[in-house]
């Protein structure tokens, strides 16, 4: 389970909350009323899930080649939707 705090403590204690995420690699959720509406987490743990996304958008793409039919240019595809 992970470690919450209200935003209004949050601003009381921003310092001190960091450097338990930067230095005790403890991830904190931020809730407001109760719910829980952001998470601050370790640049350690930030570079880890952007290696996750990578990796699962390589292998979208990957797939997305190996699919039947022609493949067009971006640009193309851009001017057909009118971007």
């Amino acid at each position: 389970m992970f470690n919450t705090v209200s935003t209004a403590e949050a601003r009381k204690k921003l310092a001190e909350i960091v450097n338990k995420v930067a230095y005790g690699k403890e991830p904190v959720v931020l809730t407001r009323r109760g719910e829980g509406i952001a998470a601050l987490i370790s640049m350690e743990e930030l570079k880890l899930l952007q290696l996750i996304e990578d990796h699962i958008d390589i292998e979208d793409a990957r797939k997305a080649l190996e699919e039947p039919g022609k493949n067009i240019s971006a640009e193309k595809l851009w001017k057909e939707l009118g971007l």
